[in-house]
């Protein structure tokens, strides 16, 4: 076995082993539609390994530095018939080495909570746990309702979210706004590009008491549909009615852009999932875990 970089030519030995990856999952894995993208966007920031056996590929990982410290990696694939023999590894391991020369002190990874495989072979790769996260979806609504003040303010925004607990719920980790499905550290730039790029909400009465940003607009097909989604990178909030003030401006901001749907990064805690489902927000089945590696030494296998 050898690890090398991806080529677009490996697209149907992909294809043939990812295919029924997530079957529960409506669409399937993502990787069928975005392995050639991911095979030509090479670069000092981004690479795609293939994990290679007899010349046909039996497994894949991409790495993307999202800042000059944080590595993501995403796309972690074995062969079924290669399983257990030190594969995903393998991959992880040269991933790691990548994103050290890159200059990354330390590496994460989502993998859906009802992905036991995934799970596990992160775990056996040397990722440690890290934050659990749900999506909320509000419906995209001009008419909504909200008491507060609405208030554009990055830097109000960003006050209130460096004190908040789901700032240390999420350790401080928002949608990133380059990378689609990663999370980042997110700091002051971010919250004033997105004021700058896309949006900045917070409500505030007798000062701040919730805040978001939306990371991007996006359109996203599924099958033969598709649909104009709106992400917001994070959700922080004071009280019940501050979360339904804030999950109202999200509607309100998402209508205005023209959003069919809306997902909003939560924290899974039982107060926020509460406070979102006692405000009627539709809430994803499952969540979702972020898991990270220490990337200033060799991670310990577990």
């Amino acid at each position: 076995m050898r690890i090398r970089p991806a080529r677009e030519t490996d697209q149907d030995a992909i294809a043939a082993f990812t295919q029924d990856t997530w079957e529960q999952y409506e669409g399937g894995d993502y990787i069928n539609h975005i392995f050639p993208k991911w095979a030509t966007q090479t670069g000092p920031d981004q690479q795609t390994f293939v994990a290679e056996a007899d010349g046909t590929p039996i497994g894949l990982i991409r790495a993307v530095l999202l800042s000059g410290h944080e590595a993501w990696f995403q796309g972690l694939r074995v062969d079924p018939a290669h399983r257990g023999s030190g594969v995903g590894e393998a991959l992880t391991d040269r991933a790691f080495e990548w994103a050290r020369e890159a200059g990354a002190t330390v590496g994460r990874a989502m993998v859906f909570s009802w992905n036991v495989m995934g799970l596990g072979l992160t775990r056996a790769a040397g990722f440690d746990s890290g934050v659990e996260f749900r999506w909320g979806h509000p419906e995209p609504d001009p008419e909504a309702e909200v008491d507060g003040t609405v208030r554009r303010d990055p830097k109000a925004a960003w006050t209130y979210w460096q004190h908040a607990r789901e700032r240390d719920t999420l350790d401080g980790l928002g949608l990133d706004s380059e990378v689609p499905w990663a999370l980042s550290e997110v700091t002051l730039g971010d919250f004033q590009w997105a004021g700058e790029t896309e949006s900045v909400l917070s409500i505030d009465r007798d000062g701040v008491v919730a805040a978001t940003y939306r990371a991007r607009v996006i359109e996203r097909e599924a099958g033969d549909q598709s649909a104009t989604w709106a992400e917001y990178g994070l959700a922080a909030w004071e009280d019940l009615p501050a979360a339904g003030d804030l999950l109202a401006a999200i509607s309100r901001d998402a209508a205005m852009v023209g959003a069919d749907r809306v997902r909003v990064l939560l924290p899974e805690t039982p107060r926020v999932i509460g406070d979102a489902a006692a405000h009627r927000i539709e809430l994803a089945d499952n969540p979702d875990f972020v898991v990270r590696v220490d990337l200033t030494g060799r991670p310990p296998r577990r």
